[in-house]
């Protein structure tokens, strides 16, 4: 746990130093959702039908923007190869690094997104089933992004290639996300759409370091 604390700190702290990485996503975040109130118009149904899903694709996005310097800076300088050769268990610092990932993006996304939707006249129930699908999808997407992250290490062009096989895998998190917060609107219960949603967080958590560590291993190779 020492070992996991501390990689989670040293992750905070390098990304400190450089905000504007951070400052990006959240910047390409509310360029996304401020782009198509202005372009479809006022009308206000329209808007309230089409939030979830820009909402949910915009944070989509700016999470996947990240992505491509989870691993490789560690790689460069060598301390991806101290890691493995740790006693501490390479999934856990994976694990570590995964959860640094997601404080950094997925999570200012989830509380940044209420505000957003003020634009698309969503009612404060709808904002908070909002919250609550980012808050489980999320970590889901950044766990699923580290996969591809972890298999695209080292390969040139990897971040195009990291793109076009993560994509696909975020469908079903975008479905069931922005499902839920289309449901509550409908009238529709909508703890279906956010228990498939942690049933797929779960099985991401605890799938996802030890396929990260396995490529990893292959990469350092």
């Amino acid at each position: 746990m020492n070992a996991f604390l501390a990689v989670v700190q040293r992750d905070m702290r390098l990304a400190m130093r450089r905000k504007s990485e951070v400052l990006t996503a959240l910047f390409f975040f509310v360029v996304v959702a401020t782009l198509f109130p202005l372009g479809i118009g006022p009308e206000l149904d329209v808007l309230r039908k089409i939030a979830p899903g820009i909402l949910w694709v915009g944070a989509l996005l700016a999470s996947l923007l990240s992505l491509g310097r989870l691993f490789s800076v560690d790689f460069q300088d060598g301390t991806l190869e101290q890691m493995a050769l740790s006693t501490t268990p390479l999934p856990v610092l994976v694990g570590a690094k995964i959860l640094a990932h997601w404080l950094l993006s997925g999570l200012p996304l989830a509380l940044l997104a209420p505000i957003l939707a003020l634009q698309f006249d969503l009612d404060a129930g709808a904002m908070r089933v909002l919250v609550l699908s980012l808050l489980v999808g999320t970590p889901l997407l950044s766990l699923i992004g580290a996969i591809g992250a972890a298999l695209t290490l080292g390969v040139r062009g990897g971040e195009v290639l990291l793109s076009l096989l993560v994509l696909p895998l975020y469908i079903p998190a975008l479905v069931f996300g922005a499902g839920a917060v289309e449901a509550h609107i409908s009238g529709v219960g909508y703890g279906a759409h956010l228990s498939i949603l942690m049933a797929m967080l779960v099985l991401a958590a605890f799938f996802g370091p030890w396929m990260c560590s396995a490529a990893l291993r292959v990469a350092l190779e």
